[in-house]
């Protein structure tokens, strides 16, 4: 026995593998994988429930309580199912789904997909000592030392931030966390914040009963999109019975001894809610993991070239991957860097020349040049690349393309009075689109072809041949290039 911290513990033996990831979320799943099928042997780190804030508190619990809501708004858009739409949503049911989307919060089915795919576990906190050297306690105060052969991969995410305001430690507020996994259904809800989560989490609540108040410090929602995006989401929030207000930054907050949360929003003016959501951004989940034992600072994000090496410390072994290097917060592009980081290690640890030539499989690109992102909303925005924006400041000489879903026949089928908008970035000098974005019902499904399009550089010249089916919403494409063309 020994003391580490005040604590006594009891150090095992060192076991040694190939590659340690700290992390099972998606993108430590998708790195160990990756270097598993190598033939590298790999071990995941995890102090919390394997499949990570994807599959138990972000993408799967999220959108399972969105579906139902977008389901029932797309009955109502169309004349013969609206008028058997007879009530609201069954709040009880939805959660009851949502639920088993999140497993129960248990994850013995990820844990079995790690041991079929040869993939070794160790449940605790790990943390950095040194060069290739991990230190994972256990919960029950126990020690394993794990040391790598060729690489360690932080893989370990982000967690949300909230900001210091007056009284928000004792008031008890919702994180996205507590959003995606409530049991009940506030009676008022207060969302503080204008990007992804605050739009996608008024939206699910509102539909789910809870009057929902929107505060949001800047001008307009989803400020990273195209503007109409923002604007026609506001609308249809608005519609939805969701207060919406604008240029409004919150003080402080207090929870009152009847159990109301009252936030202070300056002159004398407060907001009354059950409940209050703080969607006010992330930072990295980095702060006590031995960061400073390599010579970075704990609790930073940490920078990596783009085969995943972290970019200031010596050698080739140290990697981060997914939300934690903080080049793209989205679960699909870090389960794309977990791919492509795995393969690098794996050339490495083989003496293999890394493929990093125009999309090589040992350099990940994608996540800074081509990007898709949907917002789960009603009506959902779905994008791609650069805004026009951007692709202006950024230098580009270029024309943004638009055109009203709504005036396609598949929309005017899809929805009766179908409204939403579709806009694509044209590189001038190449013909090539350097983004596109979509706002509308079922416009998600449209954003592949869209992602395809971009990141292939595909000429204009040649997307004329790519004929969308009649009638379908896709045929939006052919109006974009019309409209191109005049």
């Amino acid at each position: 026995m020994e003391t580490r911290r005040g604590r006594r513990t009891k150090v095992s033996t060192v076991d040694t593998y190939d590659v340690v990831v700290l992390g099972g979320g998606p993108t430590g799943e998708n790195l160990a994988d990756r270097v598993r099928a190598a033939g590298l042997s790999v071990v995941v780190v995890e102090h919390e429930l394997v499949g990570g804030e994807c599959s138990y508190w972000a993408c799967m619990p999220s959108k399972a309580l969105l579906r139902p809501a977008a389901a029932l708004a797309d009955a109502r858009r169309v004349a013969g199912s609206r008028e058997a739409v007879t009530g609201p949503l069954d709040a009880d049911a939805v959660l009851k789904r949502r639920d088993a989307f999140a497993a129960q919060w248990t994850d013995d089915g990820q844990v079995a997909w790690l041991d079929s795919a040869g993939i070794a576990l160790v449940r605790g906190h790990g943390r950095l000592e040194g060069v290739r050297r991990v230190v994972v306690q256990a919960p029950d105060g126990s020690e394993n030392v794990l040391v790598a052969r060729h690489a360690v991969a932080v893989c370990t995410g982000t967690r949300a931030a909230l900001p210091p305001l007056p009284g928000i430690e004792q008031a008890g507020v919702w994180t996205s966390r507590e959003a995606t996994s409530a049991g009940e259904v506030p009676g008022r809800l207060a969302v503080v914040g204008g990007g992804v989560v605050a739009v996608e989490m008024a939206t699910a609540w509102a539909a789910l009963g809870s009057r929902v108040t929107l505060l949001v410090r800047d001008d307009t929602l989803l400020d990273r999109m195209e503007p109409f995006a923002g604007e026609l989401v506001t609308e249809a929030l608005e519609a939805a019975g969701v207060e919406v207000r604008f240029g409004v930054s919150v003080g402080g907050v207090t929870r009152e001894p009847g159990g109301e949360a009252v936030l202070d929003l300056g002159d004398g003016e407060k907001v009354t809610a059950d409940q209050v959501l703080f969607a006010t951004g992330r930072k990295p989940a980095t702060a006590e993991l031995g960061l400073e034992t390599v010579g970075l600072t704990p609790g930073s994000w940490i920078w990596v070239d783009d085969t995943g090496l972290v970019v200031d410390v010596p050698g080739e072994w140290l990697y981060a991957a997914g939300d934690v290097n903080r080049r793209a917060l989205l679960t699909h592009q870090g389960k794309y860097q977990g791919r492509i980081f795995g393969q690098a290690i794996a050339d490495r640890a083989a003496g293999r020349d890394l493929d990093i030539e125009d999309w090589g499989r040992s350099s990940a690109t994608a996540d800074r040049l081509a990007v898709p992102q949907v917002v789960f909303a009603d009506p959902e925005a779905a994008s791609v690349g650069l805004t026009l924006a951007d692709a202006q400041k950024q230098g580009f000489r270029v024309r943004a393309v638009d055109y009203e879903i709504g005036d396609v026949a598949g929309a005017e089928l899809y929805a009766d009075g179908y409204k939403g908008r579709a806009r694509a970035v044209v590189d001038l000098d190449r013909e090539v689109l350097l983004g596109v974005t979509f706002v509308g019902p079922g416009v998600a499904e449209l954003l592949h072809s869209a992602t395809v399009a971009v990141v292939g550089e595909v000429p204009i010249s040649r997307l004329w041949h790519a004929v969308p089916a009649y009638p379908t919403v896709s045929e939006v494409w052919l109006r974009l290039l019309e409209t191109y063309r005049g």
